[in-house]
């Protein structure tokens, strides 16, 4: 496998992204020079919190204009790089046409970069963020597998551009990533699938759907209850240095589960009140199924999500990231609660 030279610059996709802000901070922290890739490099709004990291660091970052649909638009970004953290790609669960808002975006952006990786001979590795999501498509999949355990062998086949888009975009977007990786053998590829990702954002008004669900969960529009969904889970910051120690540890290679455990809605909602008390209208029980099935068509869910989904549990094997990236995952409850904290001020 391929060393990186820490003194070359870094190139970074979707760097404004609630992800990448945290492998940002990672890399200024260390020193390094970062090439971040951004929609619009005049939107100060956007970039003041790089700014501020920056600042504080003693890396310097500097911004490029690129968009994942546009031929070439990372080609200079990614001069002089040895090492393209590529996390750009859509990430929301209400659209109207799932072909054109999630699926050509993951699938033509890797496409994107990684045609420019292989026309930038300075490009010695790729980390590539993927998603659990591209491991399974619902959680009765489990059933599937004989170990009842997913691990970094399995893959989505049970998600379509009608069924668990999202996912479906995220499946074709990593195969085609290995696809263009096989078929050349100068740049490495390793590739990160993190589950839910909590935890505080650099920008704390991030557009992420992380909060958006955090804030449904704690604002009261789910205090008569909550589904019996299960997600494993990931601070954002252990996500950060997943993405970090891929990167830069020589033998890291193929893919990652990254979760620390699986939690249902409902315990999420109990780890916040053992801190907080009865101050905010949390959910103190699951709902029915047949509640579920009834209230899915209003909160945007298929009956055949709910079907599923609901009620059957989700358990990763996460020993591959232990044991080859060396992550020691924090406690569920800081995570939780930090993210609560953010979003509380």
């Amino acid at each position: 496998m391929n060393s990186i030279d820490r003194t070359k610059p870094i190139l970074i996709t979707g760097a404004t992204g609630y992800v990448a802000g945290w492998i940002v901070k990672k890399l200024l922290d260390e020193g390094m020079t970062v090439h971040a890739a951004v929609r619009d490099t005049e939107n100060e709004d956007k970039l003041k919190y790089l700014n501020q990291l920056a600042q504080q660091s003693s890396g310097t970052i500097k911004y490029f204009k690129s968009d994942l649909l546009e031929s070439n638009s990372y080609k200079e970004a990614m001069e002089g790089c040895e090492l393209v953290f590529h996390t750009a790609s859509p990430f929301t669960l209400k659209v109207k046409d799932a072909q054109k808002q999630l699926v050509d975006p993951a699938l033509r952006g890797t496409e994107n970069v990684l045609n420019t990786v292989d026309e930038s001979p300075s490009v010695k590795r790729v980390v590539l963020t993927s998603s659990v999501v591209a491991i399974y498509g619902d959680a009765i999949d489990l059933n599937l597998i004989p170990a009842k355990i997913f691990t970094e062998n399995d893959w989505n086949n049970t998600s379509s551009v009608d069924h668990q888009p999202y996912s479906y975009s995220k499946v074709l977007a990593e195969k085609r990533a290995w696809e263009i990786q096989r078929k050349q053998d100068r740049w490495d590829l390793t590739v990160i699938n993190p589950g839910f990702v909590m935890g505080p954002g650099i920008n704390p008004n991030a557009t992420s759907e992380s909060f958006s669900f955090f804030r449904q969960l704690i604002g009261g529009q789910s205090k008569m209850g909550v589904p019996n969904l299960e997600f494993g889970v990931v601070d954002v910051r252990d996500l950060a240095e997943a993405h970090f120690n891929a990167g830069f540890m020589e033998n890291a290679k193929g893919r990652h589960i990254i979760t620390a455990e699986s939690v249902t809605m409902l315990k999420m909602a109990e780890i916040i009140r053992d801190k907080v008390g009865d101050n905010y209208p949390l959910p103190k029980k699951e709902l029915p199924k047949f509640l579920v099935y009834l209230a899915a068509p209003f909160a945007g869910l298929s009956f055949k999500y709910v079907k599923n989904n609901v009620g059957w549990p989700l358990k990763f094997d996460n020993s591959k990231s232990r044991d080859a990236l060396g992550i020691k995952y924090r406690a569920m409850e800081e995570t939780i609660i930090d993210l609560f904290e953010q979003l509380k001020n």
